[in-house]
This record gives C-alpha cells, structure tokens and sequence, in this order.
C-alpha cells in the first residue's frame, strides 16, 4: 500500500487539512451551482451578478498559471533524493503537464471568448495556488509507494483513465472551438467525439481524468481533488444541457448532460 515518508509530520497534517478542507468546500459548491445559481462565466455570465471583467485569454493565463508554477518552485526546493522515485516523478508530471496545457496553450487557442467575471477569476486563482501546492507538495516530499507501483492495477488503470480523460477533454475543446466559421455569430449544437453521448464532454473528460490521477496516486490529496472537480463541473453540465434543451428544438433528446446513458 502507499505510505508516508518518515518525516515531521506537522506538515503532512496540514496537507491532510487541506485536503479535508477541500472535500467540505467541494459539497456547498455543488449545492450553489446546483440550486442556487450558476457557473458565472461563458454563456451563463451576467456582470449584474459579478461586476468586474478580463479578458479571457488573460483570466486563463493567470488563474491557471499557479497550478504549474507552485509544483515548479516547491521542486526547485526539493532535495534531489526526495523526488528520486519514479512513481512520484511520473504522478506529479501528469499533473503538470495538464496544467501547462491548460495555462499557457489552451488559452492562445481560445477565439475571441466572453470576458471572465472577477469573482470566478479570483476563486479559480486561489484554487490553483492551494491546489498545486497540496499536490505537489505531498507528491514531491511525503506519497512514498511499494516496489512494484508502476506495474500496480492502480496504477496502470488510473494512468489510462487520466489518459482517456485529458484526450477527450482536449478533442472536446477543439469542437467547441470551431463550431463557427470564420464571421459566423450565435451559438450551435456541438457534434461528434464525446459530444454524441453528453453535452458536457470537455466537463466528462476533466471528471474521468482527475478521477483516474486519484486511482493512480491513491492518496487523500488527489482524492479531494477529484471530488472537487466531480462537484464543481457536474453542476455546469447539468445547466449547459438544461440550456441546450431550451435553445434548440432540434437538440438530441437521447444526449445526457455529463455520464453517458446515465445522467
């Protein structure tokens, strides 16, 4: 089973804090975006409700930059024979890759995009700055795993599911990226790849993939933030299919919202 390296453990607690600290946070999310109101941002915006805009090529850089930067510094700090082993390095890298992609190249691929509300900005900012030191953090100094744990079922099926979730989530923003032609205004049904069974694909493949980084990790931390993501982009798909449904009449009545043929 993972473990725990042998050090001072005042540290460790804190990062088990967090990560409880997340997990409560996770379940009043759900119940705002869910019965209260809804994601600020895209087509669910209004600066009535959250005054304050940047421009979203910007917001993105910014309030996802921290996720990768945090892990790059916390390893600059890191004693080489701390991240020596293989497991870890391979765990934190996947959650770095991601995070580079979605900081510094999903966002000079977004064409035009509504401004981001301040408060959404602010909250997902602070998410990646807390987010990105718990993981690495505990990645980097503390997840300590048996010989063995590369070739674990954990492992190898959590390492597939990231994979699967991360091209889905990667095909499914090319889809909604081109939906327009050059000149072309107004919104449209988005087709193909993950699109055929739910309307939240891109919401489908980050879910499947922070889940799979829990399985493969299996540790608390990765844990609370797959739960978080379940929780927080579950409610968005819920309302874009909910949006779909009212906008179009020609909308597929057989699409769910995020889990094919379930919900």
């Amino acid at each position: 089973m993972p473990g725990t390296l042998e050090l001072p453990s005042d540290e460790l607690a804190l990062l088990d804090y967090m990560a409880y600290g997340m997990i409560a946070v996770s379940i009043p999310t759900f119940v705002l975006l869910t019965f209260v109101t809804t994601a600020l941002y895209g087509r669910n915006s209004t600066q009535f409700i959250v005054p304050g805009f940047l421009p979203a090529r910007l917001a993105w850089v910014v309030q996802e930059l921290p996720a990768f930067v945090v892990p790059c510094l916390l390893l600059l700090a890191t004693p080489a024979d701390r991240i020596a082993y293989l497991p870890n390095r391979v765990l934190l890298a996947l959650f770095m890759v991601h995070y580079f992609q979605r900081a510094l190249i999903f966002p000079m691929l977004i064409r035009g995009g509504k401004p981001t509300p301040l408060v959404p900005f602010l909250l997902a900012l602070l998410f990646c700055v807390y987010n990105g030191y718990m993981q690495a953090r505990y990645l980097s100094q503390y997840a300590q795993y048996p010989d063995g744990w590369l070739t674990d079922p954990r492992f190898i099926v959590g390492i597939l599911m990231f994979a699967v979730g991360m091209a889905i989530n990667l095909h499914s923003d090319h889809i909604l990226r081109n939906l327009r032609k050059p000149g072309e205004t107004g919104y449209k049904i988005p087709q193909g790849g993950m699109f055929t069974y739910v309307s939240g694909a891109n919401f489908f493949g980050e879910t499947l993939e922070w889940a799979g980084f829990a399985v493969a990790c299996w540790s608390l931390q990765a844990a609370a933030f797959a739960t978080f993501t379940a929780l927080n982009v579950g409610p968005r798909a819920y309302t874009h299919h909910k949006w779909y449904l009212q906008k179009f009449d020609s909308y597929p009545k057989g699409r769910s919202a995020i889990i094919p043929f379930l919900l």
